[in-house]
């Protein structure tokens, strides 16, 4: 029998705030020294009692606006009650009933089949509802080392945002990209890093299998959660096995148990945990230390002022304004920085154009063929750079009003794609292109009589590749080309090349 996955997700992540949740200790990812930034209020101290961190709250706020979510106007926290050794208080301060942000969806494009109409790639999105996104306390971090497990309280107290879907996804790969866009998102609000090596996200897969047959509206198979799953690659690696193996189990005319699994990166399985736990299980109560919070229009819309273009918002301005390729814009919109520098550029670029610096403003299809330079130097050699310098150093060295210089010389066919490839690591230094042409001598050479030389000389040295074209092999021809190009260290106009070129060989 076949059938239809239904999955759910709950992300956690750690906020980029000063302080913890509930206390004034620094909120430090990165610190070392175990239980170095504790105090009595996050181990949970008797007579110890938490305030509010209200720049975690306004980070809340802002994620749920962005994932276009309902904000009520009153909330509170709740003691969510459970026992385990990383948890000092034995309850965790949580939302259960009142949480800052529901009822919202995040719209995922699925990448189509190219229209043969233009030539571009359509795309079509999916809503996948979210039910809440709400704000806790993270707990401690155990050790285990030999024989022994060690408890380190630096994370206990961390402002940790927990979002969770409606069980819209329907495959491991949207599960995957529902993940890595929500990561984004989190990125370009600046609410976290979402490192999700250092823990500072992390996914929870709900999942159940339905007969694809079934006629009854809105019946869930048994849930099973996969825990504390740390890459997208486990995310989709354990969702694939868990699909099998409860497909397995279902064909065997046996009953999914409802439990709590773990991912095996090593086995490349899931594992049995304990028993899931329902919601009545935790006794939640409100939080008696804690007031209830009403939210005002003021404070809703300091959030919502402080939220910038989102990645589904610059993808479609890219499209817009640039026509650009999808594979292009998503290089831009998963590098913020880098499609900040093609911006850059091209604001550049535009100016040159108003002020006529280009002999005449070109049309719109010139102008596409400016920006697709501009977008192919960019994500090919200018990227290749990265490995020798930071990103924040490249553009310090390389300005963007000089590397637009470089795209207007390669259009206006004033130096040839090799004489760019050999001029960008030399700009490493500081240097505008136009200087770097004129001291190392690699001015564009256009006069057809210098290049007519070089051509006689490469068909002089390589008749059997002249011999090949006469024959009707064109690769020849780009052969011949390309040794007049390495005659001339790449500084014939290669349009010119070409013409001088099928002239003498006869064609």
């Amino acid at each position: 029998m076949k059938y239809q996955p239904i999955i759910g997700l709950e992300i956690h992540i750690e906020l980029k705030t000063d302080s913890k949740m509930f206390c004034s200790c620094k909120n430090d990812p990165d610190e070392k020294r175990p239980n170095f930034n504790i105090c009595p209020i996050c181990l949970g101290h008797p007579g110890t009692l938490p305030v509010i961190n209200k720049e975690a709250v306004r980070k809340v706020i802002k994620t749920g606006l962005s994932l276009n979510c309902k904000i009520p106007k009153k909330s509170k926290f709740d003691r969510k009650n459970y026992f385990y050794p990383d948890l000092p208080k034995g309850y965790q301060i949580s939302q259960y009933d009142m949480p800052f942000c529901k009822e919202g969806y995040l719209e995922l494009a699925e990448v189509r089949p190219p229209l043969i109409s233009g030539g571009r790639t359509s795309q079509k999105f999916k809503k996948i509802r979210i039910a809440r996104v709400h704000l806790e306390e993270d707990t401690g971090r155990l050790v285990h080392e030999d024989k022994n497990s060690l408890v380190d309280f630096n994370r206990a107290g961390i402002p940790l945002m927990e979002l969770v879907t409606e069980p819209d996804i329907t495959s491991a790969k949207e599960a995957r990209k529902f993940a890595e866009e929500f990561q984004l998102i989190l990125r370009y609000l600046d609410v976290s890093n979402a490192d999700m090596e250092k823990g500072q996200m992390r996914v929870e897969v709900n999942i159940s299998l339905l007969p694809v047959k079934s006629q009854i509206p809105n019946k869930l198979g048994t849930k099973v959660e996969i825990k504390n799953l740390n890459s997208f690659r486990n995310v989709e690696k354990a969702i694939e096995y868990e699909i099998k193996r409860q497909t397995g189990v279902l064909n065997k005319r046996k009953k999914i148990i409802q439990e709590t699994r773990g991912w095996d990166d090593v086995k490349g399985v899931t594992v049995s945990q304990r028993k899931k736990e329902e919601a009545h299980d935790y006794r939640y109560f409100p939080e008696p230390d804690l007031p209830t919070l009403h939210l005002d229009e003021d404070f809703v819309n300091s959030a919502r002022m402080g939220i910038p273009e989102t990645p589904s918002q610059k993808r479609k301005r890219f499209v817009r304004e640039y026509g650009l390729e999808l594979k292009d814009i998503e290089i831009f919109v998963n590098n913020k920085y880098l499609g900040d520098y093609f911006e850059k550029t091209m604001s550049e670029l535009a100016n040159w154009i108003k002020e006529g610096d280009l002999k005449k403003a070109p049309s719109k299809q010139e102008f596409l063929k400016l920006t697709n330079l501009a977008v192919n130097y960019i994500v090919t050699d200018f990227w290749s750079l990265f490995d020798k310098v930071s990103i924040e150093e490249l553009e310090q060295k390389i300005k963007p009003e000089n590397f637009a210089e470089l795209i207007k010389m390669l259009y206006r066919g004033e130096i040839s794609s090799k004489i760019a490839k050999q001029i960008l690591p030399e700009m490493l230094k500081g240097a505008d292109p136009s200087n770097i042409i004129e001291e190392k001598g690699m001015t564009q050479i256009d006069r057809a009589d210098e290049i007519e030389i070089a051509v006689k000389e490469v068909i002089l040295k390589n008749s059997k590749a002249v011999g090949d074209y006469r024959k009707g092999k064109t690769a020849s021809f780009q052969f011949l080309i390309g040794q007049v190009m390495a005659a001339t260290r790449g500084r014939a106009r290669p349009d010119i090349v070409k013409e001088i070129l099928k002239k003498q060989l006869g064609s």
